[in-house]
C-alpha cells in the first residue's frame, strides 16, 4: 500500500484561486497524483480535482483584456451605426412645406394654432413618465418604442388626411423626442465610468454626422433629384424601418442609473455592463443594491438624491446656468419649431426645387458643432464673467430673432436663424461642465431632467398663451416679435445680474482675490490637476468622469440626443 500524507488545514484556508474557502482535510496520494478533499461536513463524500500544471509562468493578461477591448470596439461601432441610422430622416426638414403644398393642402393658420402646439402639449405630458420607464426598463424596449414611433409619424404623414390625424402625428413624434434620453443613457450603461467621455464622444459625433448626412441628402434629393416631397417620406420610411430593425438586435442591459443598480465590491468602481457580458476570471457579478424597485425609488433616490440637490443649491454656478438652460432653452425650442412656418411665410413658393430647408439644417448643424467644440478652448473667468457673456449672446439671438420677424428676405432669415443656433450651442457644453462639475454622476442626471423638464414647462405656458387658438392664436411673424421680446427681457436681467454681481464682489476683491472660475480642460488636465490638488492637501470639486443626460443635442445628449441637434450624449 502506497503511503499517504495527511496535512491539516485551519479553519478558514483559501486553497488556491477559484477554488474558495475550504474547510477539512487534504490527502495526497502519490501514487496517483491526485488530491482529494474530505469535507468536514460530509466526510464520506470524496471530491477529486485534476493535478495542477507543473510551475510555469503564469498567462499573461492579454486574452482578457484583449476580448474585452475587441468587443467594446464592436460595440462602439453597432451602437455609433444605430445612432447615425437613426438620425436618417430625409424628409424631416420639409414637414412644414409638405403640409402647407398641394399634398396634404392645410392651411397656415391650422398648422401654426392646432397641429404644432400639439407637440409641446405632449411632449410634457411624456417626458417624465418616458424618464422614469427608460430607466425602469433598461433602455432597450424604449428604443424599439421609439423607432416603432417614428414608424407611426410617417405613416400618418403619408397617409393621414386630417388635422386629428396630424395632431396624433404631434403626439408620436413628441415620444421620439421624450425617448432621446434612452440613446445616451444606454451607451453610458454599457462602459466603465474611464470611457464615458470617449463614448459620449463618438455617440455625440454620430448623432450630429446622422442629422447633417440627412439634411444634405434631403436637400440634394428635392433640389438636383427633383424628388417630391412625398417620395421624399417613403424614403425617410424606409430608413426608419432600418434602423428599428437595428434597434431589435442591440443588448438589453442588466442595469441602469436609478431602480437597476449594482453594488460595488469593497469600495471598488461599479463594474460597467460590458463585464457582465464578458465576465473575467475571478470577476464578481454585481448584487443588487435594492430588493425591489419600490424599495430602490424609496430609500435611495427620492431620500438621498433629493437631499444631495438640496445642499447643492447653494453653488452659484448651479444656479445661474440652470437659470440658463430653462429660460433660455424655452426660447430656442419655440424658434425651432415655428421657423419653418415663417420660412413659408416669407417665400411661400411652390417650386419644391427652391426649398432650402435641408441645407439650412445642414449648415446649422455644422456651425453647432463648431461652436460647441470651441466652447472647450474658450478661457474664462466664469465666476466673473458669466452673467455678461450670457447677457450679451442672448442680446445677440434677440437682434437675430428681429432680423427674422421684418426681415422680407429668405436668404436673410435663412442666415439669422444658423447663427442663432450656433450661438445656443456654444454656451450649451459650457453649461453642461459648469452644472455637472460639482455633481455626482447620478444627480447631474437628475439636474438635467430637472432643468428640462421646467423649460418644457415654460415652453409649454408660452405656447399656449402666444399660438394655440385657445390663446391668442398670433400669426408666426407675431409670435416672433414677441420671442425677440422675451430674449431682450432675458438680456437685460443678465446684464443687471451682471452689474450687481461685480459691485458685490468689488469691495471684498480687495480683502480677498476672486477665485478662479472652471475652465473647460481636457480629461487628461483634469486628473492631472486633481493629482496635484490631493498632494497639496486641497480637495478638487471637478469631476470629468460625471455624465451628462443633455437634451441637445439631447439631446440629453448626452447626451446625447434631440433631432435638431437630438447626441444631445447629442
Amino acid at each position: 500500500m502506497k503511503p499517504s500524507v495527511l496535512v491539516l488545514v485551519p479553519e478558514t484556508c483559501a486553497i488556491a484561486p477559484g477554488f474558495g474557502d475550504i474547510r477539512g482535510s487534504i490527502t495526497f496520494n502519490p501514487s496517483r497524483t491526485v488530491w482529494s478533499l474530505d469535507s468536514m461536513a460530509s466526510s464520506s463524500q470524496r471530491v477529486e480535482k485534476p493535478v495542477f500544471p507543473e510551475p510555469q509562468a503564469e498567462p499573461g493578461p492579454e486574452p482578457g483584456p484583449g476580448r474585452e477591448l475587441q468587443s467594446w470596439q464592436w460595440l462602439v461601432f453597432y451602437l455609433c451605426f444605430y445612432g447615425f441610422m437613426s438620425q436618417m430622416r430625409p424628409g424631416e426638414s420639409f414637414i412644414t412645406p409638405y403640409l402647407l403644398g398641394p399634398a396634404k393642402n392645410f392651411t397656415r393658420k391650422q398648422v401654426t394654432n392646432e397641429i404644432t402646439p400639439v407637440l409641446s402639449y405632449s411632449y410634457l405630458a411624456v417626458l417624465v413618465p418616458m424618464f422614469l420607464l427608460t430607466d425602469y426598463l433598461r433602455y432597450k424596449p424604449v428604443l424599439l418604442l421609439q423607432g416603432l414611433s417614428y414608424i407611426a409619424v410617417w405613416l400618418l404623414l403619408l397617409f393621414g388626411d386630417s388635422v386629428l390625424h396630424m395632431q396624433f402625428m404631434e403626439f408620436f413624434y413628441s415620444l421620439t423626442m421624450a425617448a432621446r434620453i434612452a440613446y445616451s443613457s444606454y451607451i453610458f450603461s454599457l462602459v466603465r465610468p474611464a470611457q464615458y467621455q470617449r463614448m459620449a464622444g463618438y455617440s455625440r459625433s454620430a448623432v450630429l454626422l446622422g442629422v447633417f448626412t440627412s439634411s444634405v441628402l434631403g436637400q440634394l434629393l428635392v433640389t438636383v433629384g427633383k424628388f417630391s416631397f412625398t417620395m421624399l417620406n417613403y424614403i425617410s420610411l424606409g430608413f426608419l424601418t432600418f434602423s428599428l430593425i437595428l434597434a431589435m438586435f442591440l443588448k438589453r442591459p442588466k442595469r441602469s442609473l436609478f431602480f437597476n443598480r449594482s453594488e460595488p465590491a469593497h469600495g471598488e468602481a461599479s463594474p460597467s455592463e460590458l463585464d457582465k457580458m464578458h465576465p473575467g476570471p475571478g470577476q464578481p457579478a454585481g448584487r443588487k443594491l435594492c430588493g425591489t424597485p419600490l424599495a430602490g425609488w424609496r430609500d435611495w433616490i427620492l431620500v438621498r438624491m433629493l437631499r444631495e440637490l438640496g445642499a447643492s443649491l447653494r453653488l452659484p454656478q448651479l444656479h445661474l446656468w440652470s437659470l440658463w438652460w430653462v429660460f433660455n432653452s424655452a426660447g430656442y425650442y419655440l424658434i425651432v419649431f415655428y421657423v419653418h412656418i415663417l420660412w413659408n411665410d416669407i417665400d411661400p413658393t411652390k417650386d419644391t426645387t427652391k426649398v432650402y430647408n435641408g441645407g439650412v439644417d445642414a449648415a446649422s448643424t455644422l456651425l453647432g458643432a463648431i461652436t460647441a467644440l470651441a466652447a472647450g478652448f474658450v478661457k474664462i473667468q466664469w465666476a466673473l464673467w458669466a452673467k455678461l457673456i450670457i447677457g450679451a449672446v442672448t442680446a445677440v439671438q434677440a437682434g437675430l430673432i428681429f432680423l427674422m420677424h421684418s426681415t422680407g428676405s429668405i436668404w436673410l432669415c435663412y442666415m439669422a436663424f444658423v447663427l442663432f443656433r450656433g450661438l445656443y450651442q456654444f454656451l450649451v457644453p459650457i453649461a453642461i461642465f459648469q452644472i455637472a462639475s460639482s455633481l455626482s454622476k447620478e444627480l447631474c442626471a437628475l439636474v438635467f431632467g430637472i432643468n428640462t423638464f421646467l423649460a418644457i414647462v415654460l415652453k409649454t405656458i408660452i405656447t399656449l398663451i402666444v399660438s394655440d387658438k385657445r390663446g391668442l392664436g398670433l400669426h408666426v411673424r407675431s409670435q416672433f416679435l414677441v420671442y425677440f421680446g422675451y430674449f431682450v427681457l432675458l438680456s437685460i436681467t443678465y446684464f443687471l445680474g451682471a452689474v450687481l454681481g461685480t459691485l458685490w464682489h468689488f469691495p471684498r476683491s480687495h480683502h480677498q482675490p476672486l477665485p478662479l472660475a472652471q475652465e473647460l480642460r481636457s480629461p487628461s488636465e483634469e486628473k492631472a490637476a486633481q493629482v496635484l490638488s490631493l498632494q497639496d492637501g486641497v480637495l478638487s470639486n471637478l469631476q470629468p468622469e460625471a455624465t451628462t443626460l443633455a437634451p441637445e443635442d439631447g439631446a440629453w445628449t448626452t447626451g446625447p440626443v434631440l433631432r435638431d441637434q437630438c447626441e444631445a450624449k447629442a
